[in-house]
């Protein structure tokens, strides 16, 4: 272990140098100037050897142990999801830490040059401790992917699930792609949201996109017309092609208490009967 204040001092004391050598490095080995610019870059290069001095100070062993080696590891761990964000790729981010070790490197063989055993020992440490950082950066990266990933996948599933409002009391839900378990809650939840604001009495759920029927896409259906039909609205499904029908009832799925269409055109038609009847059937109001 090298002693408490060495790596501190000398980031303290070489650290104009090795900002300066540090961020031409990394300009000069990702250019990412598209992404982030110079100024950036050099405001976080600087605030990390600042929080890594101030770390080294306090203790400086391959463990990382204390709250100011927290206060590195939350710093690369914003760095790194930023990035993610921006496009920056893994690479790209790692090194951010890794290219530190040249410029360090050349501050501690200047400090050391009178001391071999000194530093060697100085290198291996700054190796193991820079590469254990250049981890934190590839691992908070992949949770900043991560979660990239997962906010376009629920933006997908939002936009795939529009429920447009066609006439006074109806609503049609067009679905495109696979209806699993995930998506059919989306599925029900925008259609009965979409009921409560449009106060519609009549829902299309239109299948034309949805490229195969089987057992569990038909009850997933089942599942919303279910759901729609306790708020008292009824449902058409639309989009039922030859090859559909011929799945479904050799599924021996019953859909016998559900009206169905072919096109989304003769869905409007039967929906707009059934809002006619179903305002026929309202008790007038007189006037007192």
């Amino acid at each position: 272990m090298a002693t408490k204040n060495g790596m501190g001092s000398i980031l303290q004391n070489h650290e104009p140098a090795i900002l300066a050598s540090w961020v031409a490095l990394q300009l000069a080995v990702t250019g990412r100037h598209d992404l982030l610019d110079e100024t950036d870059l050099r405001a976080q290069s600087q605030k990390f050897i600042s929080l890594f001095g101030l770390a080294a100070q306090e203790s400086y062993d391959e463990d990382l142990q204390g709250e100011r080696w927290d206060d590195v590891r939350a710093l690369l761990a914003g760095i790194s999801k930023s990035r993610a964000v921006a496009g920056f790729t893994s690479s790209e981010t790692a090194t951010f830490v890794f290219s530190l070790k040249k410029p360090l490197f050349e501050a501690l063989r200047k400090t050391y040059a009178a001391d071999a055993q000194r530093l060697n020992e100085e290198l291996w440490l700054a190796t193991s401790v820079l590469d254990k950082l250049g981890l934190v950066t590839v691992e908070s990266f992949q949770k900043g992917r991560e979660e990239v990933i997962t906010r376009q996948q629920q933006e997908l599933l939002d936009l795939s699930t529009p429920v447009i409002k066609l006439w006074d009391g109806i609503v049609a839900m067009p679905l495109i792609g696979t209806l699993d378990s995930e998506r059919t809650q989306v599925v029900m939840e925008s259609l009965l949201e979409s009921i409560v604001a449009n106060e519609a009495s009549v829902a299309i759920i239109d299948i034309t996109g949805v490229p195969t029927v089987d057992t569990l896409v038909a009850q997933h259906l089942l599942k919303a017309v279910a759901a729609a039909r306790l708020m008292g609205t009824e449902c058409v499904i639309s989009g039922i092609r030859p090859q559909i029908a011929q799945t479904i009832v050799h599924l021996g799925v019953d859909l016998g208490g559900v009206t169905t269409k072919s096109t989304l055109a003769d869905a409007l038609k039967i929906a707009l009967r059934k809002c006619d009847l179903m305002i026929a059937k309202r008790p007038a109001v007189t006037g007192a």
